[in-house]
């Protein structure tokens, strides 16, 4: 998926994103900070139904958010925030792979690096970057990430 949006399209983007995301379940998502990764999981939670409020989890690490699927089943959505952790260890103590591997969830992974190594085979890789008019570019693929290079353009 490549698509290039304004704040304004945010929901449609979300739209659009679980069409093509349907049933995937873990999200690495990578850009420099203060390139939105927070905001855009924030609108891809109001997608799917979350009503709790929804924050950036950098000091709790995981925040936990639950929402209602078309078959009126409660489901989970996992955002994490590693900006802080040091270490693998540290990731496992947090609790990570818990989030990663859990059978009915989604998790959403900010600065997943760290945690590189326990990310499960089909795990989708976002990038976000801001262009030169100030809009939002999104990468995204089920790939080695070496193979996405998004470019400011």
């Amino acid at each position: 998926m490549r698509i290039t949006f304004s704040h304004a399209e945010l929901p449609e983007t979300a739209r659009q994103f679980w069409e093509t995301y349907a049933s995937e379940q873990v999200f690495a998502m990578n850009g420099e900070m203060g390139v939105g990764k927070t905001t855009f999981v924030k609108a891809l939670c109001s997608a799917k139904g979350v009503e709790d409020s929804t924050a950036s989890p950098t000091f709790s690490i995981i925040n936990e958010y639950r929402y209602t699927d078309a078959r009126n089943r409660e489901k989970l959505i996992y955002h994490l925030d590693l900006y802080r952790l040091k270490s693998l260890e540290e990731a496992i103590e947090a609790g990570v792979e818990d989030c990663l591997y859990h059978p009915d969830a989604i998790c959403f992974v900010e600065w997943p690096d760290v945690v590189a190594p326990l990310l499960p085979q089909d795990t989708v890789y976002v990038y976000l970057s801001v262009t030169a008019d100030q809009r939002r570019k999104l990468v995204a693929g089920s790939a080695d990430p070496g193979e996405f290079t998004p470019s400011l353009q």
